[in-house]
């Protein structure tokens, strides 16, 4: 049955000019960091507080050492590779047929990867800026320092990520709808489509075929033209990408 379904996209991707894939957490979980909400998430993990208190903002400013714990343990994480999930996805990129990543994940794997349009919806960890004056800090250089990390100028330096309570940037969400809204084909992988306002993006495809590739269920399922139920790594990479 698998190899069937595997063999449907084959022939999906094959006849698709304009591929937009919108992903999570579980594009990830092979490059070994580890998702949200699964059995093993960091939700499922005991620290003094909820992660979903820690990744708040108001955590941030009332508890910024605090918060530097959890996000140098769990957040920062930078010896990971991509997957085959990301190189196949860069190379659907590359031969031109895929035209945007909508991305949940903040982890860079798919731009290390080499693709080159990602809109990174909830910002990455490679990014950081001084909250005073602005100036950017490298994640290493994040990673490296102990305690709250502090600008030159005397300002906190906060991670370019989307702590719960803020807002998703104007210019990605725009960025990313747009790709949605023009692409003929929408692969959705490693996500259980439950984090909002992202999740509701997908209703501004327009397009042909829905393809879902995702270990559990989604709200999505029923709308896709294809399920697939397994690891999106393990189910790209039998992939071939025709230029």
């Amino acid at each position: 049955m698998i190899d069937e379904k595997i063999e449907k996209l084959q022939k999906i991707i094959d006849n698709a000019k304009r591929i937009v894939f919108f992903g999570g957490a579980g594009v990830s979980t092979e490059s070994g960091i580890p998702d949200f909400r699964s059995v093993d998430g960091l939700y499922n993990q005991k620290y003094d507080f909820p992660p979903e208190e820690i990744l708040s903002h108001t955590f941030f400013k009332k508890n910024t050492a605090e918060f530097y714990k959890f996000y140098r343990d769990k957040m920062l994480v930078l010896d990971v590779q991509p997957n085959a999930a990301h190189r196949k996805i860069a190379e659907l990129e590359k031969s031109g047929k895929l035209i945007g990543v909508v991305t949940q994940n903040i982890d860079g794997l798919h731009q290390l990867a080499g693709s080159k349009n990602v809109y990174e919806l909830h910002g990455s960890i490679h990014r950081n800026y001084c909250v005073k004056c602005g100036k950017f800090y490298s994640a290493k250089s994040i990673f490296e320092c102990t305690g709250v990390p502090m600008c030159e100028c005397g300002g906190i330096i906060k991670p370019d990520v989307v702590l719960y309570e803020e807002s998703l940037n104007d210019r990605v969400v725009e960025g990313a709808i747009r790709a949605i809204s023009s692409a003929d084909l929408l692969i959705i992988g490693g996500t259980s489509l439950s984090v909002y306002p992202a999740s509701g993006f997908i209703r501004y495809f327009r397009g042909d075929k829905i393809a879902i590739i995702n270990k559990a269920e989604t709200f999505a399922d029923g709308n896709a033209d294809l399920l697939i139920n397994d690891a999106i790594g393990k189910v790209l990479s039998k992939i071939n990408v025709k230029a």
